[in-house]
């Protein structure tokens, strides 16, 4: 298997038949695991159905990135003259038990390095069985600090932390001045509420009380009584901690009912979803990120890459294909898979990537992130300044 291969790990119902549909693929003509050298997986939310659609996007942002950069890996001789395979697994729209399942089915496949998952509410206790079962994991978009608050020496992320995330966009409102009547919601999910949390926490901080804080439930897609309880209470700002789905349908409920407050969004809805959503109404959003990846000098080249294939590689798909570039990196320098060698090098290395230089902390987070926050004006988000002087 010259170039390595790609097998999909479809969400199933259960872990027997997970065992199963990765089976069927060892006993058909053609690739096979059994002939892989090394064997690594992308796992996140891929599946498409009425429960997990609003979640496929950023699963097919790490499916593409991952892809990629298994590829050039390959193509550049692989990692110590070994090829890879990339195992496609679905958590099937974050679900935390089919999370743990897909876990401990990837152990079992002997998949010594994990590129996932997206959603905290997935990551957190996945995570739980790569420390069990010794896998390497490396997130690129689980954002809750709890992921590496646990102390798993396994455990990584190239992606920032909520902790700093909110902090950053609660220090951008106090220093702008825009304190008077804030709203903050979130939709109870691990990352969503994780963040509105952190920010309402820096908010305090920093002397000012928001009016309202108010929790709705993934997959809602009525607001118009927290809308008229908002406009009834005077609120000019909403920070709203949650997916693209529910903020993109909300501000259009919003603007439609006359409420003109400002949106604050957070990193769920970095991509062009939120606009198709929004419609017209996503008109001056601000929101929060890291620096857009494809602008970044260091992505240039992997960029053009992506969009000659006719995809444009926004939100998490260059941290998926980060968290490959890293993983590949420490395997060469210590000649090794396993876990021990690979996490030392980690902790104690510095990795050149589509981000930029990566080094990382203790706790398995990168040393130094920066968010900065961005505007949407007429179908795009453009950058409008870096992290305030907020104390």
């Amino acid at each position: 298997m010259n170039q390595g291969a790609t097998i999909h790990f479809p969400a199933p119902l259960s872990r027997s038949l997970i065992r199963l549909a990765v089976l069927a693929v060892l006993t058909t003509g053609g690739t096979s695991v059994a002939r892989a050298d090394i064997l690594i997986a992308v796992a996140g939310p891929l599946s498409v159905s009425p429960m997990t659609a609003q979640y496929a996007t950023f699963g097919e942002e790490l499916q593409r990135g991952a892809e990629l950069a298994v590829r050039d890996v390959n193509e550049s001789g692989g990692i110590n003259s070994q090829k890879l395979t990339l195992v496609i697994a679905d958590d099937a729209g974050c679900d935390p038990k089919m999370a743990v399942e897909v876990a401990d089915e990837l152990a079992r496949q002997g998949v010594v390095f994990v590129d996932g998952h997206y959603c905290s509410s997935a990551s957190i206790p996945a995570s739980r069985v790569y420390h069990e079962k010794r896998v390497l994991m490396i997130s690129p978009g689980s954002t809750n600090p709890r992921l590496t608050e646990q102390g798993f020496a396994n455990v990584f992320r190239v992606c920032g932390r909520d902790d700093v995330q909110g902090a950053f966009a609660a220090d951008y409102v106090v220093d702008n001045k825009l304190t008077d009547g804030i709203a903050i919601v979130h939709d109870q999910s691990a990352y969503g509420k994780g963040i509105a949390d952190e920010f309402r926490r820096r908010l305090n901080e920093r002397g000012v009380r928001e009016k309202m804080y108010e929790a709705i439930a993934q997959g809602d897609k009525e607001f118009g009584d927290l809308i008229a309880k908002m406009r009834n209470s005077g609120i000019q700002l909403i920070y709203f901690g949650g997916y693209f789905t529910e903020t993109g349908l909300f501000v259009r409920q919003a603007r439609g009912r006359g409420l003109t407050a400002t949106m604050l969004v957070t990193s769920g809805s970095f991509n062009q979803q939120y606009w198709d959503l929004a419609g017209s109404a996503a008109e001056g959003t601000l929101m929060t990120f890291g620096p857009e990846p494809r602008k970044l000098s260091s992505a240039i080249e992997v960029v053009k890459r992506f969009e000659a294939e006719g995809f444009s590689p926004e939100g998490y798909t260059l941290y998926a294909y980060a968290a490959i570039q890293v993983f590949a990196d420490a395997a060469k320098k210590t000649g090794s898979t396993e876990l021990d060698e690979l996490a030392k090098a980690l902790h104690g290395g510095r990795f050149e990537t589509v981000l930029g230089p990566i080094t990382f902390d203790d706790k398995g987070d990168v040393k130094g992130f920066k968010y900065s926050m961005y505007r949407w004006h007429d179908r795009n988000y453009e950058e409008i300044c870096c992290r305030p002087p907020g104390k």
